[in-house]
């Protein structure tokens, strides 16, 4: 079989498999679907096509999100390419935003946690995150009453851009220094962080397609 795969070149066929899946295709799933090669092959291979990418007359990138890989539009074409799916993008409120802010970078967290930082009841906005596949239940935290903890899911990294958790920037980074007229650092943490989220979900929305 090493001898039929050294007639092939990797590159077509990492892109092959690449453009037809739907969602990013984790580097496990390329060694498992190609055991032929090795996973030095397999990066090698990833690389020479992102460096492809780079050209200016190209439409696409690869780029590494969720975990895996996948091609996607680049931002600056993203506009015709709305105009071919017709897709609405994804559209979240200030109340979605923030409590999302919240989750992504204290999960696993709970409701009364959640709650007291926003200073409002945030039943209907987890529901609504729930629905729509951007955060997911955790499991329970070992307290009375056992309230559920809260995360987000691989769908919150495609939106936003984002590779893992890891790439979220530290509160350090989007934080500027406190101004006299801040009346709290949680709620300036908890503004900035959601800002950040919604400059990245504007982002993400281009990016797909």
């Amino acid at each position: 079989m090493e001898s039929m795969m050294d007639d092939f070149e990797i590159k077509p066929i990492l892109e092959s498999i690449l453009f037809v899946s739907e969602s990013p295709v984790r580097l496990e799933a390329l060694i498992e679907i190609l055991p032929e090669l090795s996973e030095e092959a397999i990066l090698d291979g990833i690389n020479q096509i992102k460096k492809d990418c780079e050209e200016g007359s190209r439409g696409v990138e690869l780029v590494e999100v969720a975990g895996g890989y996948q091609f996607r539009t680049k931002p600056m074409w993203a506009e015709w390419v709305s105009r071919l799916k017709r897709v609405k993008p994804i559209k979240l409120s200030q109340s979605a935003l923030e409590t999302l802010a919240i989750i992504a970078y204290r999960q696993p967290v709970i409701r009364p946690m959640i709650e007291e930082i926003r200073g409002v009841d945030s039943g209907w906005v987890l529901r609504t995150l729930l629905e729509k596949g951007l955060i997911k239940i955790m499991g329970r935290k070992d307290v009375p009453g056992r309230p559920i903890l809260y995360g987000t899911t691989k769908a919150f990294l495609e939106l936003f851009n984002l590779n893992t958790l890891l790439d979220l920037p530290s509160l350090k980074e989007i934080q500027p220094p406190p101004t006299p007229e801040e009346t709290s650092k949680e709620e300036f943490s908890r503004k900035e962080t959601e800002n950040n989220l919604s400059d990245k979900v504007s982002t993400g929305n281009e990016a797909k397609g």
